[in-house]
């Protein structure tokens, strides 16, 4: 990939601007192998694009939830495997690993909704002295 692709890519700076997150989390992330540049350019600067940053995103959103590194890692690749399948039987298949990640990604949002509330008392308790 070229600096001519530039208009479609983005440099660290700007994925991590644009997620909200630190050139260095943006690193590490590419370290374990959540994450990769889709290429690098002259220079060897990383280079991503729109695809990098909804998958950044999809990290990110993962990590309030209490995911570990290696169960992010299985998310994404069964949402990758999903995306790819070409036939209904394929997709059919990898359907229920998704629905368990759904169904335990309610339950960890359902936890920290709790928590949210429990904060949300003490705070209460709190300001009242």
């Amino acid at each position: 990939m070229d600096d001519a692709d530039a208009g479609s890519t983005m440099h660290i700076g700007e994925l991590a601007e644009r997620t909200g997150l630190s050139t260095r989390t943006v690193r590490h992330y590419d370290d374990v192998g959540l994450l990769h540049p889709t290429g690098r350019s002259d220079g060897g600067f990383r280079l991503y694009t729109a695809d990098d940053l909804e998958r950044l995103l999809i990290i990110r959103r993962m990590k309030p939830l209490g995911f570990a590194l290696e169960e992010m890692a299985d998310v994404l690749d069964v949402i990758d495997r999903i995306t790819a399948a070409r036939t209904p039987e394929t997709r059919a298949a990898i359907q229920a690993e998704l629905d368990a990640y759904i169904a335990d990604t309610r339950l960890r949002r359902a936890n920290l909704q709790r928590n949210l509330e429990w904060a949300d008392e003490f705070l209460a308790i709190l300001e009242r002295h």
